[in-house]
Formats: C-alpha cells, structure tokens, sequence
C-alpha cells in the first residue's frame, strides 16, 4: 500500500489498523483515486480521517453498508443531521414525488411556505425565515444581518465555538482571534461581558450555541446564557443564538427550555431532512431587510429553498415529535452509563459529555474545554478504528448522535461492538 494511503500510521504489528486496512481494500483504493482528483482526497474535513475514510455505497435506517461489503450501525447520522436515519421511506417519498415534478427553478414553490410556516409554529421567536444551502451560509447571512441592522463590523463569539466554515468563525473555533473576531470563554458570563464593555461599539452581534457541538456536547448555562444576552443588548449588539444541531433537542429547540429569545436564530440540519439546507429566523422587524420594496441587502441562492429540501425538511420536523425526542434521550443515557461500564471493565480512562440524543467520548478521566484541546487522540483514534473494524460507526471525534430508527436492541448491540472495540483498545495499550 503506497504511503500516501498510510500515512504515519503504526507499522503492521498494530493490530487494530492491520484489520481496518485489510477489511477495507475498496476504500483505500478510492482514497488513492480521490487524492489524484481533489487536495488530501476530500471535499469535506470532518469525514476524513487517518489512514483514510470509508466509502459508503448505501443506508437503510440505522444502518449503512460500505463498498467492501461491511454493514455498520450508525450512531453518528452525518453528524446530527440525519435525525430519522437513513433513506427514511416518508421522506424519500416525498422527494421522489417532487423530483419527478422537478427539482428547482427561478420561481417561487408551495413547499417553501410550508416549511417556513412548520419552523414558525415551532420556534417562538421566529416571526419570518430566509433559507440558505447549509449551516455556514446561515452563519454568514446572520452576520449580513448584524452588520446592516447595527453598522457594526465585527462579531463575538465563544473560543472554540462552531458557526460553520466562513473565515470570521473558523478562526475562533481553533481559539484564535481575527481581525473582525472577538473571543470570551463559554460559560464565562464575566469574561463576555469584559470584552463588550472593551469592544462593543465595533461588536454587531454575539454569537453563542446554547450547548457547543464541536466542541465536544457543553451545555450553556441558562443563567450564562441570559446574561450574555443582556450584555450584548447593552452595548447595542444582537444576539444570535446558534441552534443548527440543537433544535433536535427540544421542539423548538434549547430556546424554549432556556426561556430566551434571540435576535436571530440560525438553524440547519435537520430542517432539510438529509438535503443541503441552513435558515436565520427572527421578528418581521429584523428581516425587513430582505423586503423588496425596501430592500438593504441583496440575498440569492441558485438552490435556496429549492422544493426538493422544502418537502423533506417538511416530514423531518412534523416526525420529529416530543416522544421521540424524549426517546431518543433515554436510549442516548443508556448508551451513556454502557459505554462508562465498559471502559472501566477494560482499565480504560473514560469521560463523556451528554446533552440530549448526543454524547462525546473522551479517553481521559474529565473532558476538556474543548475537543480541540484533547490529548487522547492515539487512544480515540484507536478506539474509532476498532469500532468500525467491530461494524459500529461514530466520530472519529468521538461524537455520538443517535437517530429516531434506533431501538433498544440496536442500543444493546452497539454497547456489545463498543465493547470489543474496547478490549481492543486495552490490548494494544497493554503491550
């Protein structure tokens, strides 16, 4: 196998990466073609990993299959974005209908009002909604936003915290400021309000996940979270509040639990029901920018609100029910207290952070600040490499999120491949 494939990994001697080279021919091979077409063999960051990532042919469900043939229980669901699994038969009915009618076209589509009504019904502080193709393009609009309705140019956010991949937000999810980005520590309502008291006549908006997703399921203090709100408000800045995984948490999402309203809300995910799809929502009196008949900004999109992800974001809310929500958080503990027992048969150090139908996994006796800030990685990197070899799939972060198909039975059956995929672990630690 050429070292482009290979990497820096372990010689063969470690036997958990000799088993995922040897059970995974199809992809290398993929990976090798991919690195020949597109730089490092990815269009996206967060699904490679080393030596190389799967490749996956199809996904019924909870489960998926690779191109080698393997099956896999998937508790990761495209990092939260597939809340009812794969290929869920409403929603491919009705894309299918809809493609069969079309699939996007430079005029106004019925399903468009539906789900902007469905996500307004659902979110209270929503009045009106603009849809985008992704969480980061709503994470850029939101900004548009700010700055117009403030005159402002610059943008608070949480050091480590996610808003997607423009420049403004990357630099501060690796701790790092920029010339338009101001940092504060999450949690640290003193540390917030410093900075705004500083640089709030440049600050437009603050920026905050009510619980961080990326960096690693840290759930935001209501009180925090009020208070940043309070502060922002002072020095005349919005609040936006980052709600682009968490909506699955609640029906309206971690809002309506706090008991805050935002100034925008920024949503994705499941909102396309497995389709590329983003939104900011807020009062009719903050949209108004958009008005044509009063218009501050020009916002377009080729593909935004296209009617194929109109209708499957559509049957992705209206199933997501508050039953199956409280389900899959109950399944999610069970998983939890499974994963701590097995670590802790198997002598391995082991912390978790759960929110919800989501959980992150350290291999170290506390969690981090953040998962930028881990240092297990050779033991989460194993142990993400034996889970696959043992047909169990999470993050290779170690971020869990389960989806409304999985059963108890499936919850058993993961917590049985985690725990060989632990003994695993242990055995080449050992040695």
């Amino acid at each position: 196998m050429s070292t482009a494939i290979t990497g820096s990994q372990p010689e063969a001697a470690d036997r958990i990466i000799t088993s995922y080279l040897e059970r995974t021919g199809r992809s290398a091979e993929n990976y090798a073609l991919a690195c020949k077409l597109m730089p490092g063999g990815t269009s996206r960051q967060a699904s490679f990993w080393s030596p190389y990532p799967l490749v996956i042919d199809s996904g019924s469900g909870a489960r998926f299959q690779d191109i080698d043939g393997h099956n896999y229980l998937d508790l990761i669901n495209n990092y939260t974005a597939m809340v009812h699994g794969h290929a869920y038969p409403a929603i491919v009915a009705a894309t299918q209908q809809q493609i069969a009618k079309g699939t996007a076209w430079a005029a106004a589509n019925e399903p468009h009002n539906r789900l902007a009504a469905l996500i307004v019904d659902r979110v209270p502080s929503i009045e009106q909604i603009r849809f985008t193709n992704s969480g980061s393009e709503a994470g850029a609009l939101a900004f548009t936003i700010a700055r117009i309705v403030t005159g402002r140019t610059k943008l608070l956010m949480a050091r480590y915290g996610y808003h997607g991949s423009p420049l403004e937000f990357e630099i501060g999810s690796f701790g790092n400021e920029g010339p338009i980005t101001h940092l504060a520590t999450y949690n640290d309502l003193a540390d917030f309000e410093t900075v705004l008291n500083e640089h709030g006549h440049d600050i437009a908006a603050v920026f905050l996940e009510p619980v961080m997703g990326a960096s690693g399921i840290i759930a935001g203090d209501p009180d925090f979270l009020h208070g940043v709100r309070a502060a922002a408000h002072k020095a005349g800045a919005l609040f936006v509040l980052d709600e682009v995984l968490t909506l699955r948490f609640s029906r309206g999402g971690c809002q309506t639990e706090i008991g805050i309203t935002p100034d925008l809300t920024m949503l994705g995910k499941i909102i396309g029901g497995g389709f590329p799809v983003g939104a900011v929502g807020g009062s009719s009196d903050m949209l108004r920018i958009f008005d044509p008949a009063d218009m501050k900004v020009f916002h377009t999109g080729t593909f935004n609100a296209n009617p194929v992800t109109m209708v499957a974001g559509e049957v992705s809310l209206r199933e997501l029910t508050l039953d199956r929500i409280e389900r899959m958080d109950e399944l999610c503990k069970t998983l939890q207290s499974g994963l701590t027992a097995a670590a802790k048969r198997h002598g391995l150090p082991f912390s978790t952070n759960r929110y919800g139908s989501c959980l992150n996994i350290y291999f170290s006796q506390s969690a981090p600040e953040s998962s930028v800030l881990r240092d297990d990685e050779l033991l989460m990197n194993n142990f993400h490499l034996a889970c696959i070899n043992h047909g169990l799939f999470i993050a290779h972060r170690g971020l869990i999120a389960l989806s409304t198909v999985l059963t108890k039975e499936d919850i058993a059956e993961a917590l049985e491949r985690a725990d060989m995929a632990m003994r695993d672990v242990a055995a080449e630690t050992g040695e």
